[in-house]
């Protein structure tokens, strides 16, 4: 483990696992798209980077399911390969969600997030219940680990080393 490791994200393969060709990373991230997931892994060239990583909060199908829970921020991850150091190289951006008639609306945040965006939204819930107390019928999490996590242990798996990016190009 380097010395920055825990700031940037970055997580090494277990000792002894063999690298595999970039293709073999690059399908099986690809692979981690499933029609039951709130994620898409796609193409990053319109990005000038190999792969893009988002929440599917844009498809009209996922509408829905994450106004119920919630969310109020998007996460983007960007990936470039880097084949001769067995990396893949990670920077996320971050987007405010705001909601209007059940439709999304994406907007920049101020901040900006470079290597490792670590944030956890619980949105709750709360009703009366018959005798006029209120009590918490709902609570709704949101991780961005829930987006990375997948990627990581994907690149890590095949002897790949998943860096976060803070300073520096991708």
């Amino acid at each position: 483990m380097g010395l920055f490791d825990v700031f940037t994200g970055t997580k090494r393969p277990a000792s002894g696992t063999t690298p595999q060709p970039q293709h073999e990373v690059h399908n099986a991230l690809l692979a981690l798209n499933r029609p039951d997931a709130p994620f898409l892994v796609r193409d990053g060239s319109p990005e000038n980077v190999d792969l893009v990583c988002e929440w599917r909060i844009l498809d009209p199908e996922w509408y829905a399911y994450f106004e119920a829970v919630g969310l109020s921020r998007t996460y983007q991850i960007s990936m470039r390969f880097n084949a001769a150091k067995n990396q893949v190289r990670a920077v996320d951006t971050t987007w405010t969600v705001r909601w209007a008639a059940g439709i999304p609306a994406l907007a920049p945040t101020k901040e900006v997030n470079r290597g490792q965006v670590t944030k956890k939204e619980t949105v709750l819930t709360f009703e009366k219940d018959e005798n006029g107390k209120r009590r918490l019928t709902k609570e709704n999490t949101f991780s961005s680990s829930d987006l990375k996590d997948p990627l990581r242990n994907t690149v890590t798996g095949l002897g790949w080393t998943w860096r976060g990016v803070s300073t520096g190009k991708l």
